[in-house]
């Protein structure tokens, strides 16, 4: 299995939501030297919240963002626009900050609703929450660790189990065993999101310089191949490239993520009921993740692809046929009532992935060099508290934002290189062995199972979100 040709090949094309949303015209390119009081490396959605932040906080502030290629050319324009405050993953961050602290994180993150909304624009922001389902009996265990930690912590109504039937009344699927709603969640269209945010940066004074790669960052100076940027205080927020970054690179792995996305088929949708705007996600290990958009459509995706080397962003993470095909195939079989919905379009992107699966901020010692990674294919609404974070630390202020874990915790590092290529290489084919051989109702290869469990076994997790 996984080896079957997806049925548009990814890579051909670029993602579908930037030919929904053309991005604006291009930001000229940095030429020659400038000062700024603070330099983003970076226009995603973790530098452009930041810049956001910063400017609502002090607006005399004079910030400039450099972004290598176009707003959006990132994981921004790419992922799966699922936009999740900390309520889903509750009992990740449960497991790794204590209770207290994981709500603490919850909390503070569902700022991030009222601020897409405080952008003005028609970001296709629907917050129906997202369904975690159980698609076969070794899944159950991920939907009661959920609802159980939501009850022990006092908060049962942000993870809301739900029956077989109850899943069917919102969309029907005979894989489905039940599940759980986290409802402060929704989806947008993520290119739509970046360019709101982009033009809201731009009309509050941010110099935006795209086509401006960063070739050199050190203390109050960003090199680039036309330029360079002098400030006294840096933010790196460069989402999977980071990881090829000294400071930040042994806490952080990068995975491929692929989407197929059908042609419009509304009809299919109202048959299986599927009509309220909920996104869902199952309980795999490289989870399957879908959702539907304003015309119909349904995005699958598969958070299985290759895993990189030395922070290398190549073609593993664009064109890579079989794990496209795993998205489609999750697509046939987790939804069969959409088996006549023509695929149309297969992409892919980086997903930076840290050692605990959660994100963390930080400052280089010694240095006024801020950063923020580690979203784990869970950026979206995260990002707007990571820019919170960064615009604290920035400023120097020990505040709520400054004080959360994500900031203060200790996080662990991988292996170096090629001991975490070559172990991450041979865990993934091991977690895909076990779950493709639970598909497929047959017994995994010998010693598949061993291996899957090796992260868990060493404290740390392989996959995303």
């Amino acid at each position: 299995m996984g080896k079957a040709a997806p049925s548009v090949a990814p890579g051909d094309r670029r993602a579908w939501w930037l030919d929904e949303a053309p991005p604006d015209e291009a930001a000229p390119p940095l030429s020659g030297d400038i000062g700024a009081d603070v330099a983003i490396v970076g226009g995603g959605y973790t530098g452009l919240w930041t810049a956001l932040a910063l400017k609502e906080r002090k607006p005399a502030l004079d910030v400039c963002v450099l972004e290598q290629e176009f707003c959006g050319f990132g994981p921004s324009g790419r992922n799966g626009g699922f936009v999740e405050s900390f309520w889903a993953p509750l009992a990740l961050l449960c497991a790794r900050l204590g209770g207290e602290a994981a709500l603490e994180v919850a909390r503070a993150s569902t700022g991030v609703f009222a601020a897409v909304r405080a952008l003005g624009e028609d970001v296709w922001l629907r917050e129906a929450g997202v369904l975690k389902v159980a698609a076969r009996p070794s899944q159950d265990a991920e939907v009661e660790r959920a609802v159980a930690t939501a009850a022990e912590l006092g908060v049962p109504e942000e993870a809301v189990p739900l029956s077989r039937e109850e899943i069917a009344s919102r969309c029907f699927s005979p894989r489905f065993r039940g599940g759980v709603l986290f409802p402060s969640a929704g989806t947008v269209q993520p290119a739509r999101l970046i360019r709101a945010l982009r033009r809201a940066a731009v009309a509050r004074g941010v110099r935006l310089h795209e086509h401006t790669k960063a070739t050199r960052i050190a203390d109050g100076l960003v090199e680039t191949p036309d330029g360079r940027v002098r400030a006294p205080e840096l933010v790196v927020a460069t989402n999977a490239w980071t990881t090829g970054w000294r400071p930040a690179g042994r806490r952080l792995t990068n995975f491929g993520s692929y989407v197929v996305l059908t042609e419009p088929a509304p009809d299919a949708l109202a048959e299986i009921g599927w009509t309220g705007g909920e996104a869902i996600v199952d309980g795999r290990m490289f989870l399957h993740y879908f959702r539907t958009t304003e015309d119909g459509r349904v995005l699958m995706g598969s958070a299985s692809g290759p895993i990189g080397f030395g922070g290398l962003v190549d073609r593993r993470f664009t064109h890579d046929a079989p794990t496209a095909a795993r998205a489609e195939r999750g697509l046939r079989d987790l939804l069969p009532g959409l088996a006549g919905a023509r695929v149309e379009r297969a992409w892919g992107g980086p997903i930076d992935v840290s050692s605990d699966h959660l994100p963390f901020f930080s400052t280089v010692p010694g240095a006024r060099i801020h950063f923020g990674a580690g979203y784990s294919g869970n950026g979206i609404g995260p990002s707007w508290l990571g820019g919170q974070i960064l615009a604290s630390l920035v400023l120097g202020s020990d505040d709520e934002w400054s004080r959360l874990p994500l900031t203060t915790r200790s996080v662990p590092s991988f292996p170096p290189e090629p001991v975490r290529r070559l172990g991450g290489g041979l865990v993934r084919w091991g977690i895909l062995a076990v779950e493709e051989a639970e598909e497929a109702d047959r017994r995994p290869p010998p010693g598949a199972g061993l291996i899957a469990s090796l992260p868990g076994r060493l404290g740390l997790r392989v996959g995303t979100r």
